[in-house]
């Protein structure tokens, strides 16, 4: 594996740090205070444009700058999630490995596998252990068997 850059680093461990932060309940009550504040000062500058124009530049800017930090924090949560099925998969007997990073595929990859998965689901439905197959061409082998017609 490769050493991670220094900017990907800091921001990958900034990223982190201001999600927690901003995922707390503290970080919603002063979200909440500062909204009450400028509600209550309204009066104070006359609800002018100014007034208004303030809060929104300020929570504009804010989303625009979380949506760069949550999809950091994202990215790396989905990768680790990827990376533990990865590894039960390849750990489980049994197991399907051509299922390892189909997060790679394309939507009509994903909708073929899982018409596959439909399929073999409906297999399984026919017989007494669920468990059994991991495969449409075992389920069907299993299923002649079965029938006598294999």
């Amino acid at each position: 594996m490769g050493k991670p850059s220094s900017i990907s680093s800091k921001f990958d461990r900034f990223s982190g740090f201001v999600t927690r932060i901003t995922g707390s309940p503290a970080a919603f009550t002063t979200a909440l205070s500062v909204i009450a504040l400028w509600g209550l000062t309204g009066p104070l500058f006359n609800y002018s444009d100014t007034w208004q124009l303030a809060i929104n530049t300020g929570t504009t800017i804010v989303t625009f700058l979380m949506v760069f930090v949550i999809q950091q924090a994202q990215n790396k949560e989905s990768m680790a999630m990827q990376l533990k099925l990865n590894e039960l998969i390849a750990a489980t007997k049994g197991a399907s490995n051509r299922v390892i990073d189909i997060e790679d595929l394309t939507d009509d990859e994903l909708r073929v596998l899982k018409k596959f998965y439909i399929k073999l689901s409906k297999l399984a439905e026919q017989s007494s252990d669920i468990g059994a197959t991991h495969s449409i061409d075992e389920a069907e082998r299993n299923e002649a068997f079965k029938k006598g017609t294999y």
